[in-house]
């Protein structure tokens, strides 16, 4: 980084700033007024713009000298807060894990999956969401330390990366209290005459639950998809529609959401993978995780 002008000199101009004159200035960093007033002017020097003009017995800051008197305060204010923040991470290193979440996977099925690695009292935790494959490329850059998916990776000559299964979940359907007595009578047949809200085929689980409609002989009344699965769900709790969802997460979904299993979707299962860019994880809260989720 090349710099054009002395931090020393821009912390002279903000004393004198901040004091509104050379002699308050020069008395409050013990020294004398010609050698303060002589740093200043190199400063202005440097910046190509005078900072200071007269105003009757003392000085006031031109416009370039205002501008620079807020860049100052910018500056020395992290300035202060330098040693502490180096303190802080020096006397408490953090574990840090860069996670990516496949869009589409859904949150209380991350936070369950996740669950052997929150307890570490260090964790400094990173989740980024996003499109399955830029995941897929961010991770073999090493920008991430792990994706969560609900696919394994595709084979690539070129990219290698490495699939851990984690486990699977039934679903099941879920309704609010709105819809509970309809859905129920008569299910499954029932979805084809109360709406249905479905994650888009963005989501591996999606052409299952297709092939279970198939096989049931089921014309859903389809009212929405979603590709984030949080909002399916907290647009199926406020009474849009009857939705699927992991049955792994039932507890949590009927507390939070406060909607009725109304039944199975047989034979419909959602896979959870952990996908890294090293054969031998070396990440100790990955292998933490791939050690507790091995099914």
């Amino acid at each position: 980084m090349s710099l054009n002008f002395s931090y020393r000199h821009l912390y002279y101009f903000w004393v004198v700033a901040k004091e509104g004159g050379m002699a308050r200035a020069a008395a409050r960093l013990g020294m004398a007024v010609q050698t303060v007033s002589a740093q200043v002017r190199e400063l202005e020097r440097s910046l190509g713009h005078a900072l200071l003009k007269p105003a009757g017995r003392g000085l006031a800051l031109t416009e370039a000298g205002q501008a620079a008197l807020r860049q100052a305060d910018l500056i020395f204010q992290l300035g202060e807060a330098l040693p502490a923040a180096v303190r802080d991470a020096a006397t408490t290193p953090g574990v840090r894990l860069r996670v990516g979440i496949a869009a589409g996977l859904p949150k209380l099925v991350v936070r369950a999956l996740m669950q052997p690695m929150l307890g570490e009292p260090r964790l400094r935790l990173r989740c980024h969401e996003a499109p399955f494959d830029e995941l897929l490329a961010d991770l073999a850059l090493h920008r991430l330390d792990l994706v969560l998916a609900d696919q394994a990776a595709p084979l690539n000559a070129n990219i290698k990366l490495y699939s851990h299964a984690l486990g699977a979940s039934g679903f099941a359907w879920y309704a609010p209290p709105s819809l509970q007595a309809a859905a129920r009578r008569g299910f499954p047949q029932s979805l084809e005459r109360v709406p249905v809200l479905l994650p888009t085929a963005q989501a591996a689980v999606r052409q299952r639950i297709d092939q279970w409609f198939e096989r049931e002989e089921i014309r859903p009344m389809v009212v929405g998809e979603f590709d984030d699965s949080a909002m399916l769900k907290t647009f199926g709790a406020g009474g849009l529609g009857v939705f699927p969802a992991a049955a792994m997460v039932h507890e949590d979904l009927v507390e939070r959401y406060g909607v009725r299993r109304i039944g199975a979707c047989e034979g419909v299962e959602e896979h959870f993978w952990a996908i890294g860019s090293e054969k031998k994880v070396a990440h100790p809260l990955v292998q933490r995780l791939i050690t507790a989720r091995k099914p």
